[in-house]
């Protein structure tokens, strides 16, 4: 087959993947179709590098910041290769989650152009790294991770349902300041839709919904591999909302939900219906824009972090973590209890 034919197929394939990873609401299979299509155009050494057994400890070893990781960067990939590695970031999310994630990819051009060539090595787009945990399949036990400065995404597949935490997103600059892309907020939401609740919030209610004068230099969980907030204050409850500030709540929870495709939202959506009153919203630092801030909202089994503090309060950290569903754990522990009583 001709190399034209043949890059022209791969390229038609990955438009396929994209456009079904919005209508289709199988997560798993659009993931298990986008990461074998990936995989049937690797290398022997590049498989070698991207692939791990599901039980690997490396499927936990998760980060942030800009270092060199496992896995296969976009950097050793072919052209058609990317664009099918884009395909499987993308089955991983919304449509907004993806454009987000993306976004942050092309700030690492912003960086290298801010900082003058220093540190030129790290500020790289393309130092983006794919892995994938044991065999794609629809039904069966399987994982992937896309992670990069500033992005960390975790997927788990299990016997068909999917878990997609923990689920980073970060932003330096927040803001771009000036050149042609200035104005630009990726992460724009998350911190108007948060200061946005606060602001609404009465002077009673931001006694108990501030947790520090002081705005917090990160996310408390940082990259834990078990989230856990270690004595912290409570901050707000949601009980002690009106109507108005809870549809504020809501709007902050389904920003984090609706980054993740359906299937996954709704899993989120359902965790704060149910949480109800039993959610927290805290605060540290100041509310006007541009100052230090710090918010978090949790329930009893989810966590939103969201920090602005470093670079001049410019550079954004947000999370959701899953206190048990992390890594699937929640998804592996029902699927043990299905076999041992199958077995029985």
């Amino acid at each position: 087959m001709r190399p034209l034919l043949i890059r022209s197929l791969l390229g038609l394939t990955a438009v396929i993947l994209l456009t079904s990873a919005y209508s289709r609401l199988n997560s798993p299979s659009v993931m298990s179709h986008a990461a074998s299509a990936l995989l049937a155009t690797l290398s022997a050494e590049q498989k070698a590098i991207i692939s791990f057994d599901f039980a690997s400890d490396e499927r936990m070893n998760w980060h942030f910041i800009p270092r060199v990781r496992k896995g296969l960067p976009l950097k050793q990939m072919t052209q058609e290769q990317r664009l099918l590695a884009q395909a499987l970031l993308n089955s991983g999310l919304s449509q907004q989650g993806y454009i987000k994630a993306t976004s942050i990819m092309s700030l690492e051009e912003v960086l290298r152009i801010l900082e003058l060539g220093v540190g030129t090595n790290v500020r790289d787009p393309e130092q983006y790294f794919f892995s994938i945990f044991g065999q794609p399949t629809e039904t069966g036990t399987w994982g992937f991770r896309v992670e990069g400065h500033h992005l960390a995404q975790n997927w788990t597949i299990v016997n068909g349902k999917v878990a997609g935490s923990p689920s980073f997103y970060g932003t330096n600059p927040a803001e771009i300041m000036k050149g042609p892309r200035k104005g630009l907020r990726v992460l724009g939401a998350e911190e108007d839709k948060g200061r946005e609740l606060f602001v609404a919030l009465t002077p009673a209610q931001r006694k108990d919904a501030v947790v520090s004068e002081t705005a917090y230099k990160d996310i408390f969980t940082m990259a834990d591999r078990k989230a856990a907030l270690k004595g912290q204050p409570n901050g707000l409850s949601a009980s002690k909302l009106n109507s108005a500030q809870k549809k504020l709540l809501q709007n902050l929870l389904e920003e984090y939900a609706y980054n993740m495709p359906d299937q996954i939202a709704q899993v989120r959506l359902e965790q704060i219906k149910k949480a109800g009153s039993q959610i927290n919203f805290a605060w540290a630092g100041v509310a006007e824009r541009g100052g230090p801030h710090y918010y978090r909202v949790q329930g009893p089994t989810f966590l939103v972090e969201y920090d602005n503090t470093q670079n001049n309060n410019n550079h954004v950290h947000s999370v959701w973590r899953d206190y048990e569903g992390d890594f699937g754990l929640d998804l592996l522990g029902d699927h043990m209890k299905s076999d041992h009583s199958a077995a029985k």
